[in-house]
């Protein structure tokens, strides 16, 4: 950028001057159809946006660079900025050109940044893209976010940093504000949207203060907000930046929620991301919870049916009314409802739009549509209400579409102003007017016809012209460029009279104007700008008369999101057979005939469903079975289960009882973070510990393999360590998977540890996956055989078989390894040997079973059960 001292011309002195007050992101600067942007910030933007380079006049000798995008194409390039991290100041021309001296004034108008998006061709409509702020103190740390989009406001506290990611990781965070003494740099660099803010944007006072005025309050103690919550801080600072930002009135943000950690089912960053909820494991959408359960009539009910999936209640009270109505949709079964929701459409991002008055004119066309539509709504409900009366013992004033009915309004008001004031397919733009619909304002409409060019007029006077100059062929006619012309042809030349002024000459006709056809022309073009000026000013009362029922009309969002989102859960419950879980005052979780929610829709063979029982006898199952034998599927499954119910939904299985889960954990899967120089062991070793040290006895854990990223013999010790304290210390729902055959006789001294393997059968050198769960534990782990559906080599193989029975010979002949040295206090027989399973493959490898006798057999069998001590 050039130094003050230099010269330069009035405009772009204009430009320097409003660049400094942005030094650090893009100016898109107004001249004409046009935003152009110079010096560094053109060479980022052609680089960014693939647009040419040019240059503008000089500065210091040296051409100016500058690249440009046409104004009515701003929209497609700001999305590529945002998508990128990018924040773009917006300058327009403000002052009026007929009386400015010098450069028209201009001025920043907004400042769109990947946080505070509002307009919709910027957003992914089934996507928030929030804006959220951390603040740390201590230990503890205070977590903020705003949708401004949708004018949700919500702020935590949080206990440990794990507590943080956790409620980070449930939301999509485009922009992360920080201070600049924020320590946890790890954090800040995980998200490309952070913003280092002054420290005293984080003021307790500064930021209740604002708070309080925003909502019109003394005290934030009506919202449940603590006002000593640090989150508190964090909230001061958004809403300064959204102001900064927006530079308008921010009135549909009315309210802020305190998300209670309590309240919910609790689940880490890891959990969240390896049961892949909204996003799979590579960051796409496919083979997703999300993807099975979305089949939501409206962006805003997608929307919230992802934070429901992220964050299920665990208010025993709120799920029973979600059950409720997704049984009393279920008895109804009228799919009606779906329609009239696709008709009420995204109505929540709308009325942001018209609080920040920018809602365009199709906004308003869209609103007009919903409020038409929510008396049709209102009416299935109560249709649907006494329909599942008749099946149940409810009063009416109970059931609970009464209380949807209570808050979902109608506005036959502001339906008929809509109606009355917007055309039925409005532009997407007011800028050319178009707009207001006839009828709604009589001066508009008489402004309209004169600048319509008063055809009756045109004719008049074209018919008087022909009679007057004997050119029968003359004609009066109008374009953009030149106005309104008498039009006649070479040929007729000699025949028009003197009073004609030549406005334009063409090939084969010549165009004049006449002062009365001049005076008209003055009269029209004066009436189409003030035609423009009263349309805008139309437009804009519009959103005075909206905005007082804004609060109301956000709240009937609200609740036809949730509807959108229980009429969602009734259609997949009845379509993929789910059935509704029983929560019960006891510690367990129980299902018949379990399935994986995602699995089977997407596998191309029949699911084979299973059971699981765990209770205060049995609260860990330590699972054994071959590689693809459905181990991990059977986990996470439980996990989905378990999460569904506490979302209010159905679940897949033919019947599920649940005790209170406070908290989902897993170590699945294995992944390294090379970036923070930890190792795939490491970052098992660090979730692991997370678990040990948060789970409680009301937790479902799911551990997968723990151990086998360092030596046999560590970890078997780790693993063996792990599940007894899991067992015997923490004595939470635990789901153990594990290749170490040896922690099956964990089960024999530890009663609440059950053991039960996932099935196959091998055939010769094949394999077979039956993925049933069966009692007791596995004997095999046929990794030779799934190598072989690899594709390994065959000579690899052979040289691996040959390997094993050495080792397995070495390990009957010297059975030197117990888990005794790994657990003292277990018993020592061949059963809890580490070559105890070679044992007994070494003797019937030994034993000529076709020389022995049925007695001599049976005996046999009794002296290995005895020596196995089964």
């Amino acid at each position: 950028m050039p130094t003050s001292s230099q010269k330069h011309t009035p405009m772009m002195a204009q430009y320097l001057n409003i660049k400094a007050e942005h030094p650090n992101i893009l100016v898109f600067y107004r001249m004409g159809d046009f935003y152009e942007l110079f010096f560094d910030d053109a060479k980022k933007a052609a680089h960014l946006l693939n647009i040419s380079l040019t240059a503008r006049g000089k500065s210091g000798g040296e051409p100016i660079p500058m690249a440009g995008v046409p104004y009515h194409a701003a929209e497609n390039y700001l999305a590529k900025l945002v998508k990128m991290g990018e924040s773009v100041a917006i300058c327009e021309q403000v002052g009026d050109p007929a009386t400015s001296k010098g450069p028209v004034e201009r001025k920043v108008v907004r400042i769109v940044t990947p946080g505070t998006i509002t307009d919709e061709a910027l957003q992914d409509e089934k996507r928030e893209a929030v804006l959220a702020a951390i603040y740390e103190h201590k230990q503890a740390f205070g977590f903020a976010y705003l949708d401004v989009a949708s004018g949700r406001f919500v702020v935590s506290d949080c206990k440990s940093k794990e507590d943080l990611l956790s409620a980070m990781y449930r939301i999509n965070i485009a922009e992360l504000l920080y201070a600049d003494d924020f320590s946890q740099s790890d954090i800040v660099e995980a998200f490309k949207g952070s913003r280092r803010r002054p420290a005293w944007e984080f003021d307790k006072q500064t930021a209740l203060s604002k708070l309080n005025k925003q909502f019109s309050t003394s005290s934030l103690s009506g919202f449940g907000v603590d006002e000593n919550m640090l989150a508190i801080n964090c909230a001061g600072c958004l809403l300064q930046y959204v102001q900064e930002t927006q530079r308008t009135q921010l009135i549909h943000l009315n309210k802020i929620v305190c998300d209670n950690h309590a309240d919910i089912l609790q689940m880490d960053a890891t959990t969240q991301k390896n049961l892949e909820l909204t996003r799979n494991l590579s960051g796409g959408t496919e083979n997703t919870l999300l993807s099975i359960l979305d089949t939501t009539s409206t962006a805003m009910g997608s929307r919230l049916l992802q934070r429901m999936l992220h964050a299920p209640t665990r208010s025993i009270q709120e799920i029973t009314s979600r059950q409720r109505a997704i049984q009393a949709l279920i008895n109804t079964g009228d799919s009606v409802l779906a329609q009239h929701l696709k008709n009420i459409g995204d109505i929540e991002r709308v009325l942001s739009r018209i609080g920040l008055r920018n809602a365009r004119p199709r906004d308003f066309s869209r609103l007009s549509t919903a409020l038409k539509t929510l008396p049709e709504v209102l009416s299935l409900l109560s249709e649907i209400i006494q329909t599942d009366l008749s099946s149940t013992a409810q009063n009416d004033e109970d059931h609970i579409f009464t209380q949807y009915i209570e808050k979902i309004s109608t506005y036959p008001a502001l339906a008929s102003l809509l109606e009355d004031a917007i055309i039925d397919n409005p532009p997407v733009v007011l800028r050319d007017g178009g707009v207001i619909r006839e009828g709604f304002n009589q001066e508009l409409d008489e402004l309209r016809a004169l600048a319509s060019g008063a055809t009756d007029y045109l004719y008049e006077l074209e018919t008087r012209e022909r009679e007057r100059t004997g050119i029968a062929t003359l004609k009066v006619n109008y374009n953009k460029v030149h106005g309104f012309y008498i039009e006649i042809s070479r040929a007729n030349n000699h025949l028009v009279p003197p009073d004609y002024i030549r406005r334009q000459t063409l090939k084969n006709n010549e165009r004049f104007i006449i002062p009365e056809l001049k005076e008209h022309e003055d009269k029209v073009l004066t009436s189409q700008s003030k035609a423009l000026a009263l349309e805008k000013r139309l437009y804009e009362e519009l959103f005075d008369q909206i905005i007082p029922h804004l609060a109301a009309l956000l709240d009937s969002a609200h609740y036809l999101a949730k509807l959108d989102v229980m009429n969602t859960l009734a259609e997949r419950a009845e379509s993929l057979d789910w059935t509704k879980p029983d929560f019960v005052n006891e510690n367990c979780i129980e299902y018949s005939d379990g399935r994986h929610p995602v699995v089977e829709q997407v596998m191309n063979a029949p699911f084979i469903a299973n059971p699981l029982s765990t209770n205060n006898e049995i609260k860990m199952l330590m699972i054994t079975g071959p590689n693809m034998g459905g181990k991990s599927t059977y986990m996470r499954q439980t996990a989905l289960i378990v999460l569904l119910a506490y979302v209010g939904s159905f679940v897949p299985a033919s019947a599920c009882r649940i005790g209170q889960i406070d908290r989902i954990f897993t170590r699945i899967g294995a992944s390294d973070d090379l970036a923070s120089g930890r190792s795939t062991f490491m970052v098992e070793m660090t979730e692991t510990a997370n678990i040990l040290n948060n789970a409680t006895e009301n937790s479902l854990v799911l551990m997968d393999e723990i151990g086998r990223g360092t030596s046999t013999y560590d970890g078997l010790s780790l693993a063996w360590a792990c599940a007894s304290y899991l067992a015997r210390k923490i004595n939470c729902f635990t789901l153990f998977a594990t290749h170490y055959f040896e922690l099956t006789a964990l089960a024999e001294d530890e009663p609440t540890i059950s053991n039960i393997h996932l099935s196959a059968i091998e055939h010769q050198d094949d394999i077979r996956f039956m993925h049933q769960v069966l009692r007791g534990a596995a004997n095999k782990s046929y990794g030779l055989q799934v190598a072989k559906l690899a594709g390994v080599p065959k000579a690899v193989l052979q040289i691996a078989s040959n390997k094993l029975h050495e080792l397995e010979s070495l390990g009957a002949n010297n059975n030197a390894v117990s888990t005794a040295s790994v657990e003292t206090n277990t018993s020592s027989h061949p059963q809890a040997d580490i070559g105890a399973c070679n044992w007994l493959e070494e003797k019937l490898r030994q034993t000529d079973i076709d020389a022995l006798s049925p007695r001599e057999a049976q005996n046999l069998l009794y002296e290995w059960r005895a020596m196995l001590k089964i």
